[in-house]
């Protein structure tokens, strides 16, 4: 370290040991697990009816209730860690995650599954939250903008293996081993965890658990997302709408419960008035809307618009995992020395740019086109999360990152399944106005929507620190 105003260069950065490293990919493991989960079973919904004998619709409730317990867990993480430890925690989740995930496979009913589906949900969604809040406090400030530019990968990965996954194992295997597949990787996960992630105290072992919250948020969450998925599902108001009302007046009492309560709550809604905290919340939930609102339409389209089967759709959307894999190795390295503001707006114009060939599916564009955007697309999201998050948890006090994480994976993750249920509407409605003919003219007209979530996150992205804070 140099003495302050001596004017010497500054130190180099901290060094990422082997622990760290170690502990790392140990974390990251559940985290792709659980994202993983979410897009490969997608894969198998037609191969689900006929094996219940049920309609697409009703098989869609297999990857609706995943999604929204996911969306209900998430904001338990943070009062979960401080109470049990983040490793006790994560440890926990995994084999939680592994247990519903052998129930999906020896579901013996849609309803079975849908029902431990459910429980596989409750369990993934408190893995990314906990697992970026145990490596927050291992990596402190100064490594912690490297540490999540490689983690933060996956998230944007996941999307793309997801289909190539599903589609390799329903050739070669049943249906069950969609979840079958999770066993030996949570099962070696667990048991790395506990032996190369270090303990961590429970810093708020004592502070209760905000019931009155937990009765308001997460279901008012889980609500307003079922809402937006009948809409999209019924293509009409009713039942939806009335549903999406009832999840949002439990949001607005839990913001009220929130900022009276003396103690602490389940999410602090004060946080989001804060710089970064503010600025940051609302980058990672138009990044959501963005990002996840395109990755469920792509692969539709290419489905359904261009008959490709899921390996092959699989395959041209790999560009996308390739473009965030290298922009994660720049990040890695830009991430400590360059002004948020400047990796964050730079993203969000590289994946608006990736966007703007979307919007011209009528005009039928060539595979090298849609691969190229996607490319661009993924470097562009990977220059958007990690510095995002790195910003926040380097000024967060350490006692507080697990509630930090807590509330930023769940704007993360409601950002992505609103995006997922709000374009889902849209397209709806194009296809109806449109007909049978209008398919690629109706994804494409969806696409400026996407396009215009990511010219808000820009206006919103102007508020993150112009200028790299020393640590």
């Amino acid at each position: 370290m140099t003495a302050p105003g001596d004017g010497s260069a500054a130190a180099p950065p901290e060094r990422i040991d082997g622990p760290l490293i170690r502990a790392a990919f140990v974390l990251v493991m559940g985290t792709f697990m659980a994202t993983l989960d979410a897009t490969i079973v997608a894969v198998g919904i037609s191969t689900l009816a006929v094996e219940f004998d049920a309609t697409p619709v009703e098989v869609q409730w297999v990857g609706t209730a995943y999604l929204l317990a996911v969306v209900a867990a998430v904001p338990a993480s943070g009062w979960l860690v401080d109470r049990f430890g983040g490793r006790r925690t994560w440890v926990g989740a995994v084999l939680c995650f592994v247990a519903a995930s052998a129930l999906c496979g020896l579901a013996w009913s849609l309803p079975s599954l849908v029902a431990f589906r459910v429980l596989q949900g409750l369990a993934g969604g408190l893995l990314p939250p906990t697992g970026q809040a145990v490596l927050a406090r291992l990596a402190g400030p100064k490594r912690i903008g490297r540490v999540i530019s490689i983690v933060g990968m996956v998230p944007l990965l996941s999307p793309v293996l997801g289909p190539l996954v599903g589609g390799a194992i329903l050739g070669v295997a049943d249906w069950p081993w969609l979840f079958y597949v999770n066993l030996p990787i949570g099962l070696a996960a667990a048991v790395l965890a506990w032996w190369v992630v270090p303990r961590g105290e429970a810093v708020g072992a004592g502070t209760p658990f905000d019931v009155r919250g937990a009765l308001l948020l997460p279901p008012g969450l889980a609500v307003l997302v079922l809402g937006l998925t009948e809409i999209s599902r019924t293509g009409g108001v009713l039942p939806g709408a009335p549903i999406m009302v009832a999840g949002a007046v439990m949001l607005v009492l839990f913001v009220a419960h929130g900022l009276r309560m003396r103690g602490t709550p389940l999410i602090d809604p004060r946080l989001f008035t804060t710089t970064p905290f503010g600025p940051a919340a609302l980058a990672l939930v138009i990044l959501g809307l963005s990002l996840f609102g395109a990755t469920f339409l792509l692969p539709l389209y290419l489905q359904t618009g261009r008959g490709l089967t899921a390996w092959e759709t699989g395959l041209l959307l790999a560009p996308q995992g390739v473009g965030a894999a290298l922009a994660s190795v720049l990040v890695s390295r830009l991430v400590d020395r360059v002004a948020p503001r400047t990796l964050v707006l730079s993203g969000i114009g590289l994946v608006a740019a990736g966007t703007v060939v979307f919007t011209q599916l009528a005009l039928d564009p060539p595979d090298g086109t849609v691969a190229a955007s996607l490319l661009v697309r993924g470097a562009g999201g990977a220059l958007i999360g990690a510095p995002v998050m790195a910003l926040v948890y380097r000024t967060m006090a350490r006692e507080t990152i697990p509630r930090a994480a807590s509330a930023l994976n769940l704007l993360s993750t409601l950002g992505g399944s609103v995006g997922t249920a709000l374009v889902a509407v849209i397209l709806q409605s194009r296809l109806t106005d449109l007909g049978p003919g209008g398919t690629a003219l109706a994804f494409g007209q969806t696409f400026w929507w996407v396009l215009g979530f990511c010219l808000i996150a820009l206006v919103g992205a102007t508020r993150l620190p112009g200028v790299r804070r020393d640590d």
